[in-house]
């Protein structure tokens, strides 16, 4: 406001007009990878999961108690085992799907992987390599970092509670989600086409591409967002 009120106030002068013809083009839009935004909103994405894990275990809220710095060293260590106390559900189901989520928030901040969608090509594949890498680096913080299992809830403390199936599972799992959830949004989007009720529409995404519905909710977006598909809820 003050910069407008000085402009305003000061005596005017001839301005050179501008050169008539077309206009310059508009800047290409960088091929680099947003770090910063890929950094921020996987940091949500963990607050919300670490959130959640407090919200519904009664065992993590128990283990809020003691010693912060000297708990959490003593709960960072290498598996000895494959598997953990955890159940099927959480080991094959929902540590993929938070592998994929992670993933999801590097493809969307990767124009390279943006563009690309689900084909049977090399080009695809290649563009889903540094999102699985983000999503294994995501698992390790997820595990052992200082906002992290071993950090809120003091998972590993006892030797039996972790697992290498953790650390394994996510990137791996998440590779797997996301080829297939690219793949059935490839077939929503025909069956959107002829399917006019938006309700359904919000439901059929948020139920075939959970990944993507997490990725979304940690970037501020409504949960069944889609670029290029947007559901208009005002018409």
């Amino acid at each position: 406001m003050a910069s407008t009120l000085m402009l305003a106030a000061a005596p005017t002068r001839a301005q050179t007009p501008p050169p008539s013809g077309p206009s310059a083009p508009a800047p290409p839009e960088s091929s680099r990878t947003n770090l910063k935004k890929v950094m921020t909103d996987s940091f949500r994405l963990l607050l919300i999961e670490h959130a959640t894990r407090i919200a519904i275990q009664g065992k993590t809220r128990r283990e809020l108690d003691g010693p912060f710095f000297s708990d959490y060293v003593r709960s960072v260590r290498a598996p000895q085992q494959w598997q953990d106390t955890d159940g099927f559900l959480v080991n094959y189901v929902g540590h993929p799907i938070h592998g994929a989520a992670a993933a999801f928030i590097w493809v969307e901040h990767s124009p390279e992987s943006r563009q690309q969608q689900f084909a049977l090509s090399a080009d695809y594949f290649r563009s889903r390599w540094a999102p699985v890498i983000a999503s294994a680096v995501y698992s390790i913080q997820f595990e052992i970092g200082l906002i992290s299992e071993a950090s809120i809830g003091n998972v590993g403390m006892r030797p039996e509670t972790t697992g290498w199936v953790d650390y394994v599972m996510t990137p791996v799992g998440a590779l797997g989600l996301m080829v297939g959830e690219d793949a059935l949004d490839r077939v929503m989007a025909r069956i959107e086409a002829r399917l006019q009720n938006r309700f359904g529409r919000m439901i059929l995404r948020m139920v075939f591409s959970p990944s993507r519905a997490m990725s979304n909710f940690a970037m501020g977006r409504a949960p069944w967002h889609r670029d290029m598909r947007p559901i208009d809820w005002k018409k």
